[in-house]
């Protein structure tokens, strides 16, 4: 069977930047990106990234290129929306023409809204949710300084609301970048624990895309959401970008100078965030959340954990695509029964996670019992997230899945 069984129209769809520079070295490009869109630039980093001579070699190029270059560099992990509060009052008034987004999820999703506020005003929250932007923003181009998030390619950012307590995702294809420069390069001095969470990251989007549900939506549909299920094209990216995570993932954790495998790497969470731009992440993500904001742990290890556990309650409608993995992955062949491929996949991932060290069990981040109905009530209102699922989810399901992970049970999930 075909890992695109249930997409009956044959649809094929993704959205993407202009133009995608990829490659070691490809950060010297950004000047003869930047100069033909105006003349004074913002560039969104963070703190550490300021201090390195990565950051120094590409502010001095955009100067020596003829260009003003204004600096934001308080974004925090997690983009919480007073940063994006501060960048508005400082920056509103200063002619920005172009915003560049250097170094992790938090610094990419930040550049892509003040792209946005900095054009057309308002408090972010005017935009929180799906197609409520409405028109273009600055140009802006990511550059990716993690291997994971697929923020550089994808047409929404995160983030948090602290008032509200939570996540909230401002999606619209007004959001999607004009240019990624995507340069492995950049990722040798990422921590190690940082490369092993972003990792764990890009291996839940191109699983989670990959098995999502095929909609087969209408025209209408299409042109009014983001997320309009998996595809034809989207299985082409995560099809590569799994084979190249197989391989890249250990090779990273055992040898994090490798700059071939930082580049597959880096490769497959551009291919991840170019499935996940159309398809769109799952229940994983969804559970994450909420875990996320209890237990203050990475997202990336939020999901990896989660995996294990989400992959086995899915199993049972999509034995087909998890087979595919198998074969895709190098531990199956196509003479096994499809069933012992597809948990073979499975196994393979988890194994992948180990060696990443992410936690295989949610009592590890810290989550308890008595939070198991708060996390399952607030991931049911992620329904953008919960509607890509290939299987129905209730509460009920939800705390299932937190009961068998907090208790470390990876039987096979029986419908």
């Amino acid at each position: 069977m075909s890992a695109t069984i249930d997409n009956t129209l044959g649809l094929g769809l993704v959205r993407q930047p202009k133009a995608v520079y990829f490659g070691p070295g490809q950060r010297r490009q950004i000047p003869f990106v930047v100069a033909p869109l105006g003349k004074h630039v913002l560039i969104c980093t963070d703190a550490r990234m300021a201090t390195t001579p990565e950051f120094e070699e590409i502010r001095s190029g955009l100067v020596a290129a003829g260009l003003t270059v204004s600096v934001y560099s308080d974004t925090e992990p997690d983009l919480p929306r007073t940063n994006v509060v501060d960048l508005q009052e400082k920056f509103s008034q200063s002619g920005i023409e172009v915003v560049v987004g250097l170094g992790g999820g938090s610094c990419l999703d930040m550049a892509k809204v003040a792209g946005l506020v900095l054009a057309r005003g308002g408090d972010i929250r005017d935009y929180f949710g799906e197609n409520l932007v409405d028109g273009p923003g600055l140009p802006v181009i990511t550059v990716p300084t993690t291997g994971g998030t697929g923020a550089e390619v994808s047409c929404i950012s995160v983030v948090f609301d602290d008032e509200k307590g939570m996540k909230v995702g401002v999606g619209s294809a007004y959001l999607e970048a004009y240019a990624a420069v995507i340069d492995p390069e950049l990722t040798l001095t990422c921590p190690p624990g940082l490369t092993a969470a972003t990792g764990a990251d890009a291996l839940s989007h191109l699983i989670e895309s990959f098995t999502d549900r095929s909609k087969n939506p209408t025209a209408e549909q299409v042109d009014k959401h983001l997320y309009v299920g998996k595809n034809v094209l989207t299985d082409f990216f995560c099809r590569t970008g799994i084979e190249l995570l197989n391989k890249s993932l250990e090779a990273v954790v055992a040898n994090p100078s490798d700059i071939q495998a930082r580049s597959d790497t880096m490769l497959a969470a551009y291919c991840a965030g170019m499935a996940l731009n159309t398809a769109g992440t799952a229940a994983a993500h969804a559970i994450q959340s909420p875990i996320g904001n209890l237990t203050h742990t990475p997202h990336g290890f939020g999901v990896g954990a989660l995996l294990p556990y989400v992959m086995r309650y899915n199993l049972p409608v999509r034995v087909s695509v998890f087979a595919e993995m198998g074969r895709l992955m190098g531990v199956a062949t196509g003479d096994q029964p499809e069933l012992e491929q597809a948990h073979a996949a499975i196994l393979r991932v988890e194994a992948i996670l180990a060696a990443l060290g992410v936690p295989l069990n949610l009592k590890d981040l810290g989550l308890t019992p008595e939070h198991f109905d708060f996390v399952a009530e607030q991931a049911m209102l992620a329904t953008r997230l919960t509607a890509n699922n290939p299987r129905d989810m209730s509460k009920e399901d939800i705390v299932q899945i937190l009961e068998r992970g907090y208790a470390d049970d990876r039987s096979w999930w029986q419908i």
